[in-house]
């Protein structure tokens, strides 16, 4: 169960579009209506990491699922995101809809997901997607587009037509400690709240920002 927000400010402060004692339902809402405005993934998230030096990176992955203390996402463990992740444990990220001129920040905490909810997700995608899995070594040099499309033909023999999750590949989850809600306001007097808490366990505060 969705644990209940200590407000900081009255209810009718957060009317409308950013009502609600659930953070995870809201940010669920606002992903709903953005799928029917957005005109190619809805979903995209610019997903940032660090690496070993303190570096940033950042890069655009698709969020797969919003769930009641998470949000989750899938990748190579073999990537360089990956490897930043599992190394920091922590991440951030941004999802912005033009169409709807909202936009949600969140930071948190990692954990691999990488059991039964990953299985299913991976065999749920087209087996093309599924073979790509297996044939790219992402974020790893290539030689030639040509060499790609030769190890998912290699892939595609002996894989056949119902491949399994590679065991390099699965799910993320980011387990937030902060979500900011935005919407784009007249004259750039934007409206933000942040919802702030300590840890999974805690109780969430929140607090309206100036734009």
């Amino acid at each position: 169960m969705p644990q209940q927000a200590r407000t900081r400010y009255r209810m009718s402060d957060r009317e409308g579009l950013f009502a609600g004692d659930d953070p995870f339902e809201i940010a669920r809402q606002w992903l709903t209506e953005a799928e029917a405005t957005e005109p190619n993934d809805p979903n995209a998230i610019a997903l940032a990491t660090v690496d070993a030096s303190g570096m940033p990176n950042s890069r655009m992955v698709l969020l797969k699922e919003i769930e009641n203390a998470a949000f989750v996402f899938y990748t190579n463990y073999e990537s360089a995101k990956a490897q930043e992740l599992d190394a920091s444990g922590t991440a951030s990220f941004v999802m912005h809809w033009k169409s709807l001129r909202r936009q949600i920040r969140v930071r948190g905490h990692i954990e691999r997901e990488d059991g039964p909810q990953a299985d299913a997700y991976f065999e749920s995608r087209s087996l093309k997607s599924r073979l790509g899995a297996w044939a790219s070594q992402q974020s790893r040099p290539l030689s030639s587009r040509n060499a790609l499309l030769a190890e998912v033909a290699k892939v595609t023999a002996t894989k056949g037509t119902n491949p399994k999750r590679p065991h390099f590949w699965g799910g993320y989850r980011l387990m937030p400690i902060e979500i900011e809600f935005w919407a784009d306001g007249a004259f750039r007097l934007h409206d933000r709240f942040v919802w702030r808490r300590g840890s999974a366990e805690d109780d969430w505060t929140i607090t309206r920002l100036s734009p």
